[in-house]
Formats: structure tokens, C-alpha cells, sequence
């Protein structure tokens, strides 16, 4: 989903239906391994049990379990790329709407793994984190995308500029919200979170700018 340069697959890619569908099958059961217990103690023949394969059909694939978890790391962020974009392509026809569909959905898709997505970005090394600032860079790309028929409706002096530092606000917010140690949890509590951040972005970007007041 990202525009990047293609890079070289970091496992064997499958070539047949039959080989794809044992490949989301692993990642699956590596996905329920790591989220129940971490990625410390997840294992190779762990996984092939988990995903009914002989472990000699995960080395066939994967080199060892670091290439495994750089496969599950692309597979989820990749997930969340597809489900936000989806709920932004769904979003009502304002500016409103869009940003409180990039809300719920950033702490939705990211709430259900909450505890190994910094696991992830931490633990594996630079591609990793490299994997991961991808993934940020395109959830922005794709609000701007999505906001950018509206911007009419922004009051502040340079509307794009505007749009983009809250979009980031909401992102970090988000983002803040997977890693800290208290973070909101529950349907409802997440819902109400959600729809303070949207609203808190809608506030700063329909109230014109306080500076440009004061000077007036």
C-alpha cells in the first residue's frame, strides 16, 4: 500500500494458491502465538503445531524465527494500512467525518494488538522500525487523501498545513495510546477517545488561527 521502491522479500514469497493459503495460515497461528505470549516465547515448532504444518514446511519459507516475525510485522502493519483505508473510503462526505473515521479506526486496528506492536517496532532492528515509520507515513498520506475535498471547511490561515499537523496530533495520540502502560481501553472507553480526538482536531482546524488574531 505504501509507494516505496520494491525491496527484497525478506522470506520466499509463495508462488501457488495452495502455498499462499498455508502462508496465511502460519502468520496467523504466529499472530495468536505472539499476542498470547509474546514474541520471546514463540517458536518455530510452536508456530507449525499451531498452524497444523510440519515445522520442516516453515524453514522452506522462512530462514529462522526473526525472518518469521519481519513476515507477521509486514502482515499486521500491512492490515492496518487495508483496514484504515477502507474506513476512510466509508467516512460521511465532511471534514468531520473523515477525521472521526481516521480516529476510530486508528485505535481500533491498533487496540487489538496493543501489547505486541511495540514489541515489534522495538525488538527486531532498524528494518522494523523502518517497516513500521512506512506504515505511519502512508496512514498520513491516506487522512490527507481522504480530507483534502474539504479543506474549504478549514479556518485556518493555511489550510493544508493545518490539516497535516492534525493529522499528525492524531496520530501520535494513537500511537501514544498502543505504547503507554495505562492505556484506554473497552468499546466505550475507546469510542469516547476516539471522538475527543476528532473533535480536539475539528476545534483547531475550524477556529482561525489565535496569532493572526491577536495581530489583527
Amino acid at each position: 500500500m505504501t509507494h516505496e521502491p520494491e525491496r527484497p522479500a525478506p522470506y520466499r514469497e509463495p508462488r501457488q494458491a495452495r502455498s499462499a493459503a498455508t502462508l496465511a495460515r502460519v502468520l496467523r497461528a504466529a499472530e495468536e502465538i505472539a499476542t498470547s505470549t509474546g514474541l520471546d516465547a514463540m517458536t518455530m515448532t510452536g508456530v507449525a503445531a499451531r498452524a497444523g504444518v510440519a515445522v520442516g514446511t516453515l524453514y522452506r519459507r522462512f530462514d529462522d524465527k526473526d525472518q518469521l516475525v519481519t513476515a507477521l510485522t509486514e502482515r499486521m502493519l500491512e492490515q492496518r494500512e487495508e483496514y484504515v483505508a477502507e474506513r476512510l473510503a466509508a467516512a460521511g462526505p465532511s471534514l468531520s467525518g473523515v477525521l472521526d473515521a481516521f480516529a476510530h479506526a486508528l485505535l481500533r486496528s491498533f487496540a487489538d494488538h496493543r501489547a505486541l506492536f511495540p514489541e515489534l517496532l522495538r525488538a527486531r532492528g532498524t528494518g522494523t522500525l523502518d517497516r513500521g515509520a512506512r506504515t505511519i507515513t502512508e496512514l498520513h498520506r491516506l487522512v490527507l487523501a481522504a480530507a483534502a475535498p474539504h479543506l474549504h471547511e478549514v479556518r485556518r490561515p493555511d489550510p493544508e498545513a493545518a490539516l497535516d499537523t492534525a493529522a499528525r496530533a492524531v496520530l501520535g495520540a494513537c500511537f501514544h495510546n498502543s505504547v503507554r502502560p495505562d492505556p484506554v481501553e473497552g468499546d466505550a472507553e475507546v469510542r469516547r477517545y476516539a471522538d475527543e480526538l476528532a473533535d480536539m482536531a475539528m476545534a483547531y482546524l475550524t477556529t482561525p488561527g489565535r496569532r493572526d488574531s491577536e495581530r489583527a
